[in-house]
């Protein structure tokens, strides 16, 4: 056997190691690509079929998510029916599209739909609050710059253009899952991690005018681009991923992860491109908002000031969800803090039983801390869900029904299965739901 031959059974059975999560797991690295091109990945009729189902059940899920915002939009319509026979009110009664429309772009869609009808702020006031339109300066510029372009591009206006988007890239983002799944694990891993991350109650933000779509499909990029080692690729995406969110900074940490692991094993330098582009976003998004306003840490200041965003280190979260424990139906933030922490220890859980490459997972621990670390907005489902590598690790650790000799086993893990899926759409429905009625920041 050759040299290149011995390398790449040794590469190709600690692969194997890895993707079973053996003990040796935790002695090696996964710092190779698959040794098959990509594009066998990309064309085997199974994983065209996986992706299929993939994208119905996305479709479905959205289903989900319209139902929810439907409850919000009954409501609306009860109120103002009570308001206009009191005389409260003298308008016409909403449409259930309006209503929906307005409930999906609400919160943070607001501020993004603000910086695409009149760009950033040229000066922020002293003492800023979020009532006022200059803090719209807190978010970044990725998402609603692409909503400007497609708004210019196809009739309908700016908000059809932001759910549009988001809709496109929320489908976009279920195939990278799946691509990336595929390339670490199997076919069968690939179709149970979009499932996954598709019914995620956190997914709803997939249908909001928010920022998330457009981050986990760079992100998912970035990622699939360090696993096959396409430094200036990986680069390129995650510059573009830190311009979009503040937990961008989490593909800093996954490229420098891989760039070390690839100099440490190989002395592959050009690792190094990766790392270097990918702070570009942030620090290029910073330095325009400061040139824009006239002033140094503009961003810092309105998120400090607007948003009151201090650091607590996840004791916020630990108050929550004691007060969640003690007085389970006095605040709907509350619970989610609560279910969103018990989410994200099982698929840790899982995450430690099936080991993902360490840029990944260098990824999703700066996510969790970046989630976990703010005094006032902490652990919600769609800041988890930007983690969406965990859905991986959970469709891996899944058992294998095919695959398990004991009957019994197999018919509980089929039916643990779908449980996860009724819970997961009936989660759905009703976050957006309570979303829309109670106004819980998700």
């Amino acid at each position: 056997m050759s040299d290149d031959e011995r390398h790449g059974a040794t590469a190709a059975h600690r692969r194997m190691d890895i993707a079973r999560g053996g003990r040796h797991a935790l002695d090696t690295e996964f710092t190779e690509p698959p040794d098959r091109p990509i594009r066998e990945d990309i064309r085997d009729p199974r994983f065209l079929r996986a992706v299929v189902v993939g994208l119905t059940i996305y479709l479905v899920s959205r289903l989900c998510v319209i139902a929810g915002a439907g409850v919000r939009a009954a409501q609306r319509v009860v109120d103002v029916r009570k308001d206009i026979a009191d005389g409260i009110l003298d308008e016409a009664e909403p449409s259930a599209g309006s209503t929906i429309s307005n409930l999906l772009t609400s919160w943070d869609g607001r501020w993004y739909l603000e910086i695409v009808r009149g760009g950033y702020p040229e000066g922020i006031p002293d003492n800023i609050t979020y009532e006022q339109l200059e803090a719209r300066a807190a978010f970044f510029p990725v998402y609603p710059w692409l909503v400007r372009v497609v708004d210019f591009v196809l009739p309908g206006g700016d908000t059809f253009a932001a759910l549009l988007t988001n809709f496109l890239l929320g489908a976009v983002s279920v195939v990278l899952v799946g691509v990336l799944a595929r390339r670490l694990f199997s076919v069968a891993v690939a179709a149970r991690s979009m499932t996954l991350y598709a019914v995620f109650p956190g997914s709803y933000v997939l249908s909001f005018a928010y920022a998330e779509a457009t981050f986990i499909v760079l992100a998912a990029l970035c990622l699939l681009f360090l696993v096959e080692e396409r430094w200036l690729l990986a680069g390129l995406a995650a510059a573009v991923g830190t311009g979009t969110r503040p937990n961008g900074v989490a593909l800093v940490a996954a490229c420098a992860v891989a760039a070390l692991l690839a100099i440490r094993r190989r002395r592959d330098w050009a690792a190094l491109v990766s790392l270097a582009l990918a702070p570009l976003g942030f620090v290029g998004f910073q330095l325009y908002v400061d040139a824009q306003t006239g002033e140094r840490g503009a961003w810092f200041r309105v998120q400090r000031e607007a948003w009151s965003e201090g650091t607590s280190f996840g004791a916020t979260a630990v108050v929550n969800t004691f007060r969640f424990v003690t007085s389970p139906l006095s605040s709907p933030a509350d619970a989610l803090t609560a279910l969103t922490l018990i989410a994200m220890f099982a698929m840790l859980w899982c995450l430690w039983k099936r080991h993902l490459p360490l840029p990944l997972v260098a990824f999703v621990a700066v996510v969790i801390a970046l989630m976990l670390i703010p005094e006032t907005v902490t652990a919600r489902p769609r800041f988890l869900f930007t983690a969406f590598p965990l859905f991986i690790a959970v469709g891996a650790w899944w058992p294998e029904p095919d695959s398990d000799p004991d009957h019994h086993r197999a018919s509980w893990d089929r039916s643990g299965w779908d449980v996860v899926l009724i819970l997961g759409g009936a989660g759905l429905a009703t976050l957006t739901g309570l979303y829309g009625v109670f106004g819980a920041i998700p």
